[in-house]
C-alpha cells in the first residue's frame, strides 16, 4: 500500500520549517537579485545544521534554450561522471542555456567557496529554486553530489524546486536513479503550472509567446505587477502548444512501457521531433484545495505532469488560459497547506493505486480515467523490471562458477594455469569447463542484451551485488573466452581479442567495476583479458623488431604490476609453464633487468 499516512514532511525526511525556508529564499531570489549567472541568495538556519542556498530564474528567451530545437547539449562529463549509462557509455543531454548559466556562476560568484565553507563546517546543504531557479538548483546539486558525497562522503545535499522546468534527458534521470540521489531532489509542482512542461515545446513553436509568458512571470515586470489583459492570447497559444507537444511525448513514452507494437508508434519519433527532456527526483503534486500525492517514478511523473497541466475542457478560452499561468507563482498558499497535511499520499507501486481513498484524492485533482490508467501503467512497467531482475537465475551463474572456479584450483594443483589447459584441451575437466563456460555466456548474455534495452530497474548497475557477481563472472570467465578464442585461431580472420572480439558480457561489468571504484580512466585492458594483449604481442613480434613493440610492452608490464599490487591477479598466471611466463622470459635480457616486474619470476 502507498505510504500516505505520514506528514509530507516526515515522507520528505525533511522539516517544514526548512522547506518553508527554501520557498521564501527563492522567491526573494527573484526579487533582490540582479544578472543571475552571478547572484544568489544564502542563509544559515537559526540554532539549526542547515544552510539555504536559493538563485533567481531567468526572464529572457536565451537564457531558456540556447539553439532550436531543444537546445540540448552533451555533459561535460569532467564535472558530472556519473551522468551517463555505465554500461552502454552513453552520455546524458542536459540544457545548454540552463547549463552555461551554471557554469557562470560557479566560475564568477562564491557559490563554490561558500559551499566549501559549508561542508567544512559539517552544514546540510539545501539548494533551492523558482521556475527557472530550480534548474540551477538542480545542476548545482549534481555538482555537490559529484565533487563532495560520491567522492568525500560529506552530508548528502537536498535540492527544492518548485515549478521548475526539465533540464535533462532519460540518461540524466537514469543516472540520478543509479546513483540512488533521486531523494536528494524535491520538485513541487501545482495544478495547471505549465512551466515544468514547457521545455517539451521545441521553440520554434513558442518562439514568439515565450517572451511575453517570461515577462507575465517576472517579478519585476509590468505583466506580472497588472496581469495585462494583452497576455491572454499569448497564454493561450503558449498553453495550448505545450499541452500538445507534451501529449506527445508522454504518448509516445507510454507506448513503450505499455507494450505497444503499433508499427506507427515505433516509428513515430522519426518523422516528429520529439523532447529529450525528462524528470528525475521526487515529485509532489498539489493544488490550493489541500490535496496532494507524491512520488518518484520518472514515467508516471512525466505523465502526471501532462495530465495535471490540462485545461478542464477544450471550450476554456484565452482568458482563462492567461489566470492558469499564473499558477507558476501561486506556490505559497499551496505549500502552506500541503505542508499541513497530515495524511500525504505517495504512489511507489501499481498496487497502491486500487485504495480507494488514494483514487479520490487523485479524482479530486483532476486526474481523470485516462491518467489514472497511464500511472497504472507507468507504475507496472518498473514493477516488470523488477521482476525480470528477480529471475535471473542466479543459482545457474553460482553453481557454474564454482565448478570453473574447482576446475582452476585442479589445474593449479597439476602446476598449469587453466587458462593454458583451456587452450590444450587434453581432458574431459576442459570439456565440462567449457560446457559451463557456454552457459555462462548465454545468461550474460541476456543480461547486457537487457540492459541495453533498459529492461532492469534503473539502479541495476549500481547494485554491490550485481558489481560483485559481475566482476567474478568476467575475472574467473575471460580468460576461457581469451584462450578459446586463440585456440581456434580466429584472430588470424577476425584480428585482435581485445579489438575485434571481445564480448560485451565482459566490458559491462568492467564498466561497473571501475565505475564503483571512483576510476576516472577506464581500462581497455583489463585483468581478465590481457592475455589477448599477450597473444597479440606474440603474434606482432614475429613480424617485427622488438624495438617497435617496447612501448607496448612495458605499458602492459605497468599494468601487470598494478593488478599485482592491488592482489586481482592470481598466481597461475604466473606458474613457470604459463603463457605469460614463457613469453615475458623470451624477452631480450637487457629488457628484463629493467622491467617492473622481474622479481615476479624466476631468473635463469
Amino acid at each position: 500500500m502507498a505510504q500516505g499516512r505520514r506528514s509530507l514532511s516526515e515522507r520528505l525526511e525533511m522539516r517544514a520549517e526548512i522547506i518553508s525556508k527554501a520557498f521564501e529564499l527563492s522567491m526573494n531570489a527573484h526579487k533582490f537579485c540582479g544578472a543571475r549567472s552571478d547572484e544568489y541568495l544564502s542563509q544559515e538556519i537559526h540554532n539549526s545544521f542547515e544552510i539555504v542556498f536559493a538563485f533567481p530564474g531567468s526572464w529572457s528567451v536565451n537564457e531558456w534554450f540556447s539553439c532550436s530545437p531543444f537546445g540540448e547539449i552533451k555533459i561535460d562529463l569532467s564535472l558530472f561522471p556519473c551522468l551517463r549509462s555505465i554500461g552502454n557509455q552513453e552520455f546524458a543531454f542536459v540544457n545548454e542555456a540552463f547549463f552555461r548559466e551554471f557554469i557562470a556562476l560557479l566560475r564568477t560568484s562564491r557559490l563554490a567557496i561558500e559551499v566549501e565553507k559549508a561542508v567544512k563546517d559539517k552544514k546540510q546543504v539545501v539548494f533551492a529554486g523558482h521556475s527557472s531557479g530550480g534548474s540551477l538548483a538542480m545542476l548545482t546539486t549534481v555538482w555537490f553530489l559529484e565533487r563532495y558525497t560520491r567522492k568525500n562522503g560529506a552530508t548528502t545535499p537536498r535540492c527544492v524546486t518548485f515549478g521548475s522546468p526539465l533540464i535533462g534527458d532519460h540518461i540524466f534521470s537514469h543516472a540520478i536513479r543509479r546513483e540512488n540521489w533521486g531523494r536528494c531532489f524535491i520538485n513541487f509542482v501545482t495544478k495547471y503550472d505549465i512551466v515544468p512542461l514547457t521545455m517539451l515545446t521545441p521553440l520554434s513553436l513558442i518562439h514568439k509567446t515565450l517572451p511575453r509568458i517570461l515577462d507575465f512571470h517576472c517579478p519585476k515586470s509590468e505583466f506580472y505587477k497588472h496581469m495585462m489583459i494583452s497576455t491572454s492570447s499569448a497564454a493561450s497559444s503558449f498553453y495550448l502548444n505545450v499541452l500538445t507537444q507534451a501529449s506527445l511525448v508522454a504518448s509516445y513514452v507510454a507506448s513503450s512501457f505499455r507494450g505497444s507494437t503499433n508499427i506507427l508508434v515505433g516509428n513515430f519519433s522519426k518523422f516528429v521531433e520529439l523532447s529529450p527532456y525528462r524528470p528525475f527526483g521526487t515529485y509532489i503534486f498539489c493544488d490550493e484545495d489541500k490535496t496532494s500525492f507524491g512520488m518518484e517514478n520518472p514515467d508516471a511523473i512525466l505523465q502526471t505532469l501532462f495530465y495535471f497541466s490540462r485545461l478542464s475542457t477544450e471550450e476554456e478560452g484565452p482568458m482563462v488560459a492567461c489566470l492558469k499561468l499564473n499558477a507558476n507563482m501561486r506556490y505559497e498558499v499551496v505549500l502552506d497547506n500541503c505542508l499541513k497535511m497530515q495524511n500525504f499520499v505517495y504512489l511507489e507501486n501499481a498496487s497502491d493505486l486500487e485504495a480507494e481513498d488514494i483514487k479520490d484524492t487523485l479524482h479530486d485533482l483532476g486526474l481523470d480515467t485516462r491518467a489514472i490508467l497511464s500511472l497504472y501503467a507507468a507504475l507496472g512497467f518498473e514493477k516488470q523490471k523488477m521482476k525480470n531482475e528477480a529471475e535471473i537465475e542466479k543459482e545457474i551463474i553460482e553453481k557454474d562458477l564454482c565448478a570453473i572456479q574447482k576446475y582452476k584450483m585442479d589445474c593449479e594443483l597439476s602446476k598449469v594455469g587453466y587458462y593454458d589447459a583451456f587452450k590444450m584441451q587434453n581432458n574431459e575437466s576442459d570439456f565440462k569447463a567449457d560446457v559451463a563456460r557456454l552457459e555462462l555466456a548465454g545468461i550474460w548474455d541476456e543480461i547486457v542484451d537487457m540492459v541495453k534495452r533498459g529492461e532492469f530497474p534503473d539502479n541495476f548497475e549500481g547494485k554491490k551485488e550485481w558489481i560483485e557477481l559481475g566482476t567474478k563472472f568476467r575475472r574467473l570467465l575471460e580468460p576461457l573466452d581469451v584462450a578459446n578464442y586463440y585456440m581456434q585461431g580466429r584472430n588470424d580472420d577476425a584480428g585482435s581479442y581485445l579489438i575485434k572480439g571481445r564480448p560485451r558480457r565482459y566490458k559491462f561489468p568492467q564498466r561497473w567495476h571501475e565505475h564503483d571504484k571512483r576510476m576516472v580512466r577506464y581500462e581497455t585492458i583489463s585483468e581478465s583479458c590481457f592475455l589477448g594483449e599477450v597473444e597479440e604481442i606474440k603474434f606482432v613480434s614475429k613480424k617485427t623488431c622488438y624495438e617497435d613493440i617496447k612501448e607496448r610492452i612495458v605499458k602492459l608490464e605497468g599494468q601487470v604490476l598494478d593488478w599485482c599490487n592491488n592482489e586481482v591477479l592470481d598466481k597461475d598466471v604466473i606458474l613457470e609453464s604459463s603463457t605469460f611466463t614463457q613469453w615475458w622470459k623470451s624477452l631480450p635480457d637487457e629488457h628484463k633487468l629493467a622491467s617492473c616486474i622481474k622479481h615476479l619470476f624466476v631468473m635463469t
